[in-house]
């Protein structure tokens, strides 16, 4: 096997060799070949006849009408113009050139070009070692904390607006988490299981809830039946609660469903203005199973905190969850910017603050709003509404647009609640972005922001909704390209077809001009080169 393949012509060192050699010619030869293009330009100028072939060309294009030019430049404006319309569709819908990608993706590697090394250098660790960026696949998709209720919550919105808050993918993820979270052993499936299996890969909301009284048919006591129905068939906070708690007593031991269900009693509490018990409800379950930290629990507990107004509480949480070992979320980092900013905020001034510059709580919360939009820049821009809010998806992409979205759902009315926060932010927080190096090769207190968010983002959020994108896309080259040579092609067929007489001297005039330099150099080979040895050479 390894004589074949080290005899193998079109083995990968073969391969390599050849794109190295490649490279080489294209680098430093391609000068030598175009010398040497110009020295056989000129030994076959007469044998040739090329003196003749010009003076024919040039006859035949002064012969020809200026309506011949202007149908060439408007064909040439036509043409560029609509791949600029191809260009920029597939710029807006995929994010890069096609005409670039086709480039990278199939010239570069022949040419010998390698990635830029800044692609792969992007995520710094803290010991200086590098990390590669991360592909649109390793971007984790996280369980929405807070996520609202389909039945009660998203269809409303869907019956009042007649447009889908929820996108096939997201709920196509929820269904897989309550597959996996609710299905037992599976060595060991009952009935009403595998009922309730089927009931959760369905599409069709119908034919869930249909599905999930058949499993109540079953057995009364399923409670992974009961779960649905508060999910999907109740139209209200009340009745899903009371559908809940049916489940809850049916539940068992079953520490999933028990987690879920008890977690979902919490929220109902919460949004039916039963907060404190829907605090104690969070605060039990973080102490029943703590080592459920995965769920974020403790996002549920900080909002509802908020909610109460019991900041010293919030502190508490946070000094927990805000830890260097744990992963970050908008929810922590906005938190505790908050609350820095509440203890300032209410008597900021900007004027007052670039005449006597920052005290140190003033600093400590512009570095806490520094800090919170580094780790997403999508947020403020909801929060001090420059964009318009939709329901929260189910699934959110921390540092995405999907995560700004459920944070500034749930947490706009707790900022709008200190008095001067909002101020403070709009003051502040595009500051930010002097900070943080560009071109994002590497962060000021996180890694690098990953470029894998628009993508993922899209996915989790509906049609409607303009997604967020940081950092801001420049328009790549060959769409300006194609813009300036469709311009340029546009002006020369008008200027041809109302001054035909005046854009012929033009022509003629720049391409006199343009060819001057080839004269000029045929003048000097002939003055440094001997009659008698360009005469040898025509005759070989």
């Amino acid at each position: 096997m390894e004589d074949s393949a080290g005899s193998n012509p079109q083995s990968p060192g073969f391969t390599d060799k050849l794109k190295s050699w490649l490279s080489w010619s294209w680098t430093y030869v391609c000068f030598v070949w175009f010398g040497m293009v110009l020295i056989m330009i000129y030994v076959l100028w007469s044998p040739l006849k090329l003196q003749e072939s010009l003076t024919s060309a040039s006859l035949f294009l002064n012969t020809l009408t200026p309506k011949f030019y202007v149908a060439l430049t408007g064909t040439s404006s036509l043409i560029s113009g609509l791949i600029l319309i191809f260009e920029w569709w597939y710029f807006r819908k995929y994010g890069t050139s096609f005409i670039e990608q086709v480039s990278v993706s199939h010239l570069r590697p022949l040419l010998g070009g390698v990635e830029n090394s800044s692609s792969t250098g992007l995520f710094s660790s803290i010991n200086g070692e590098t990390e590669p960026r991360p592909s649109v696949s390793e971007c984790k998709v996280w369980r929405n904390p807070l996520n609202l209720f389909r039945g009660a919550e998203y269809n409303r919105y869907t019956w009042v607006t007649g447009k889908e808050p929820l996108t096939y993918y997201d709920m196509n993820l929820s269904a897989q988490d309550h597959q996996t979270f609710f299905t037992g052993d599976t060595q060991q499936l009952r009935a009403e299981d595998s009922v309730m299996q089927k009931a959760w890969r369905e599409r069709n909301p119908q034919a869930r809830i249909r599905a999930a009284y058949q499993a109540i048919e079953l057995n009364h006591e399923c409670a992974a039946a009961y779960v649905l129905l508060a999910e999907e068939e109740a139209t209200t906070i009340t009745e899903a609660e009371r559908l809940f708690k049916k489940a809850l007593s049916n539940a068992g031991k079953d520490i999933n469903l028990l987690v879920y269900i008890k977690r979902r009693l919490a929220m109902c509490a919460r949004k039916l203005g039963r907060i404190k018990e829907a605090v104690k409800m969070m605060r039990d379950l973080m102490k029943e199973f703590p080592l459920l930290g995965m769920l974020n629990i403790h996002e549920n507990l900080l909002e509802a905190l908020l909610e109460l107004q019991a900041y010293a509480d919030v502190q508490a949480v946070l000094a927990k969850y805000d830890d260097i070992s744990l992963p970050k979320s908008a929810t922590i980092c906005y938190t505790s910017a908050l609350l820095k900013a509440r203890a300032v905020s209410d008597k900021f001034s900007p004027e007052a603050a670039s005449r006597r510059g920052l005290s140190t709580a003033e600093m400590n919360a512009v570095e806490a709003i520094h800090r919170a939009v580094e780790f997403n820049p999508h947020v403020p821009k909801y929060l001090l509404e420059m964009k318009s809010l939709i329901l929260p998806p189910e699934h959110i992409l921390k540092r995405g647009d999907s995560e700004a979205v459920a944070y500034a759902f749930f947490h706009l009315q707790h900022w709008k609640r200190a008095e001067g926060a909002l101020n403070l932010l709009h003051c502040t927080w595009e500051g930010t972005f002097r900070i943080i190096p560009y071109p994002l090769e590497k962060g000021h207190l996180f890694y690098p922001y990953p470029g894998c968010t628009e993508t993922a983002d899209r996915e989790l959020l509906p049609l409607f909704h303009e997604v967020s994108v940081y950092p801001k896309k420049e328009l790549p080259f060959f769409i300006l390209f194609t813009a300036g040579l469709c311009s340029f092609t546009a002006m020369l067929a008008m200027l041809t077809h109302q001054f035909p007489e005046l854009m012929g001297v033009f022509a003629k005039a720049f391409f006199s001009t343009l060819f001057a330099p080839l004269g000029f150099f045929a003048d000097k080979m002939e003055s440094f080169m001997p009659s008698s040895f360009w005469h040898q050479l025509t005759r070989i």
